[in-house]
């Protein structure tokens, strides 16, 4: 075999597995066609990034639908199948590990910000939780109606859709630069700005931006330790962690729960308003992180998530000591209403999208694939965890769950305030020379 042969091998084996998108791959012989024979043609026969982000936004939908199944579920499914809490979580935690094991490897948040224009890369990154959000308020909403299996059922639709919409989606530009593949970096990049946008100042960018990283693809252990990578590891991973520590899920699967000990009688009701009042307050984030900054809004959030876990955790701890038929228990419950409401307001403001959108800006492009993956694994997995002893928790002490979480948030709002820069405003180049 030649050398040439060779090469060319080698180049095919770099190429993607599944080319997604490949309808708008056209050949300058099929431009000429006569479906394509004229330049408005090919520009209206183009996808934006908008549709881009819509469709990929599917899978974040589904995530929430899965969170937000429990919480109106869990009576009933516990009550049908005769299981003891303990027995629920274990038999829970199996199909929970691998889901969050292939979770892992769908980089929604990296994807989004490779593909993003810069005045847009912090809103469209955000749509990622607002999806989450939005899942999880359909699953309370719908379980309100319909009883736990069918609700199961309709909880695969998000997944089936994004599974038959992945394939009129271009690759990140950004990663078929990295892999060698330039002229389909380039016809990806056309197709996601338009056909009627000079794109070569971006071209360049991301051209200079990858001759400065290693050529290797292989990143050793030992060079993880580097500042380069080691900083932006250290801010993307810990953000997510702490986002997960925080509690926000195990509020999320077992809201009715809570409001059922805070002595609200209509807990479903009430859960729901929760994933309304997320929904709403994450469409605000989606306007502000462009214009106030990243982390300007996660010094916000963290403290107010810190406030308003605080204020649940007392009114929990004074429920104790009053009597039941005091008055004051029912103030102590809408304080505990209020309180949670307040988080999940001061979560969707900065810490629910925002970690993500860190992750994705801040991880350089030659280790962005491995370390995305891992960031997401770690968020999940500790979600699992949340999750899981959520309930053991609240059935040892509501208002000391609330106490931890409240540790948390008070430790997050200094790990912001130290270590994570501000991003907004730059490229995805201009940030990697911040770390360099």
């Amino acid at each position: 075999m030649s050398l040439r042969e060779e090469n060319e091998e080698g180049r095919d084996l770099k190429k993607p597995f599944l080319h997604a998108g490949s309808w708008y791959r056209m050949s300058n012989n099929v431009r000429q066609s006569s479906l394509f024979g004229s330049t408005q043609a090919i520009r209206d026969s183009s996808i934006s990034v908008f549709l881009c982000v819509f469709i990929v936004a599917l899978g974040p939908i589904q995530f929430g639908f899965t969170a937000g199944y429990t919480s109106p579920t869990q009576s009933a499914i516990i009550s049908d199948l005769g299981l003891s809490v303990s027995e629920s979580l274990m038999i829970a935690s199996i199909p929970n590990i691998i889901g969050w094991l292939v979770i892992s490897f769908a980089k929604v948040p990296v994807y989004i910000a490779e593909i993003a224009p810069q005045n847009l890369r912090g809103a469209l990154v955000s749509v990622n939780q607002l999806s989450v959000a939005i899942g999880t308020m359909l699953a309370y909403l719908l379980g309100i109606f319909v009883e736990w299996r069918i609700l199961a059922v309709l909880g695969i639709l998000p997944c089936t859709l994004l599974t038959l919409g992945l394939f009129f989606v271009p690759e990140s530009p950004r990663w078929l630069a990295k892999i060698g593949l330039t002229d389909e970096f380039e016809t990806s990049l056309q197709v996601l700005r338009g056909f009627d946008v000079d794109i070569s100042v971006e071209v360049n960018e991301i051209k200079r931006s990858l001759a400065s990283t290693n050529k290797s693809t292989t990143i050793r252990f030992a060079e993880l330790k580097q500042r380069r990578y080691r900083l932006p590891l250290m801010i993307g991973i810990g953000l997510l962690i702490l986002q997960q520590l925080s509690g926000i899920n195990g509020v999320f699967f077992y809201s009715s729960t809570i409001f059922q000990n805070a002595g609200i009688t209509s807990s479903d009701i009430a859960t729901l308003g929760v994933g309304i009042v997320q929904v709403l307050a994450t469409c605000v984030t989606l306007w502000l992180v462009d214009k106030s900054g990243r982390r300007i809004l996660l010094i916000v959030s963290s403290a107010g998530m810190a406030f308003s876990l605080l204020v649940v955790a007392i009114s929990f701890y004074m429920k104790d000591y009053v009597s039941e038929n005091s008055p004051l228990q029912g103030t102590l419950s809408i304080l505990s209403l209020v309180g949670v409401v307040a988080m999940v307001v001061a979560f969707s403001a900065g810490m629910g999208a925002i970690p993500w959108i860190i992750m994705s800006e801040i991880l350089p492009i030659n280790i962005k694939g491995l370390a995305g993956s891992v960031a997401t694994l770690a968020s999940w997995l500790f979600s699992w965890l949340v999750t899981l002893t959520a309930n053991l928790l609240l059935a040892w002490n509501s208002g000391g769950t609330f106490t931890i979480y409240t540790v948390v948030c008070i430790f997050t709002l200094g790990f912001v305030s130290l270590w994570v820069p501000e991003t907004k405003g730059k490229t995805l180049e201009e940030i990697q020379l911040f770390f360099k």
